[in-house]
């Protein structure tokens, strides 16, 4: 979901940053599962479509190839951290770069309920302003 969202973000970007591909890869992801019926549905209802999309594990090549890698709660980040060599020049939490005080971690909505999904939708879609702000530093 966070991929497709962000994605769907950038592509109102001008310049280098709206070219930018946004890959999704899971710290414990297995090639080729599908992503949950819920998550798809929480996607479909602001008309982002994501059936076809498939998981795939993180590979070094990709933290070597990216602009920024964004995780979702800080054990990613902390599994990232052990396993990658070298370590990703911009390693972040997707809500990091939010104003105040909130909770910076997104959970994981697979084998959630809808409506676990659809929170987690928010809470990406309310962090996606300030992350592209950062992102815009990082291009330009």
């Amino acid at each position: 979901m966070a991929a497709a969202l962000l994605q769907h973000a950038l592509a109102a970007e001008s310049g280098p940053l709206g070219a930018c591909k946004v890959i999704s890869a899971g710290v414990a992801a297995r090639r080729g599962d599908p992503v949950s019926a819920n998550s798809v549905a929480a996607l479909k209802k602001v008309g982002l479509d994501i059936a076809a999309h498939r998981s795939q594990p993180v590979t070094q090549e990709m933290l070597d190839r990216a602009l920024a890698v964004l995780c979702m709660t800080e054990s990613h980040r902390a599994m990232i951290q052990l396993q990658a060599e070298p370590l990703p020049r911009y390693l972040h939490l997707f809500r990091e770069f939010m104003p105040g005080e909130v909770d910076r971690e997104i959970g994981d909505p697979f084998g959630g309920s809808l409506p676990h999904s659809e929170a987690a939708r928010d809470e990406i879609v309310e962090s996606s302003p300030s992350l592209v702000k950062h992102l815009r530093t990082l291009v330009g």
